[in-house]
C-alpha cells in the first residue's frame, strides 16, 4: 500500500511478503541459508542478482522481513500497477534520475525498512558484472548495510 504521497508502506510490504510466502512455499520448498545475516530491525539493503522474473517474488517470500523493491516502471501496467503499489513496491524510471523513486527508497531506509535492489538494473547472468551506482548511493545516504 502507498500513503497519500505515494510512498510505500510497511503494511503493503508485509502483505506482499505473505503473498510471496504462499507462492514460494506453496509451489516449492525453498531452503534459505544465511537469513540470520539480515538484521531483524533497522535499515538494510538486500542487493540480489536478477536472472529470472521469479527473483523478486522469491525474495519477498523467503526474506526474514518485508522488502520494498525498486521495480522498473514498465512493470507497472494494467492490473499490476495497483497491485505492485499495493504491496509496497517502488516504481522507478530507469531512463532518468528518478527523484521520486530515490526519495521513496531513502524514506524506506529512514523508517528502518528493507530495500531490495537488483544492482545491475535489469536481468542478467547473475554475476554482478555491470553494477549501477544506485546501490552505493542508497547504502551511503540511507545508512544501511
Amino acid at each position: 500500500m502507498s500513503d497519500a504521497t505515494g510512498a510505500p508502506t510497511l503494511r503493503g510490504a508485509a502483505v506482499g511478503r505473505r503473498i510471496g510466502i504462499g507462492l514460494m512455499y506453496g509451489l516449492w520448498k525453498p531452503r534459505v541459508l544465511g537469513a540470520w545475516r539480515v538484521p531483524a530491525a533497522g535499515p538494510v539493503i538486500l542487493a540480489v542478482n536478477h536472472s529470472h522474473n521469479i527473483d523478486g517474488p522469491m525474495l519477498m517470500g523467503t526474506a526474514p522481513r518485508p522488502v520494498h523493491f525498486l521495480i522498473k516502471k514498465e512493470a507497472f501496467v494494467g492490473p499490476l500497477d495497483p497491485f505492485l503499489h499495493g504491496i509496497g513496491q517502488i516504481e522507478v524510471d530507469r531512463t532518468t534520475v528518478d527523484r521520486t523513486a530515490i526519495g521513496h527508497a531513502l524514506g524506506v531506509l529512514a523508517d528502518g525498512g528493507a530495500l531490495g535492489i537488483f544492482p545491475e538494473g535489469t536481468r542478467g547472468e547473475g554475476d554482478f558484472a555491470s553494477l549501477r551506482a544506485g546501490l552505493a548511493y542508497f547504502a551511503v545516504r540511507g545508512g544501511a548495510p
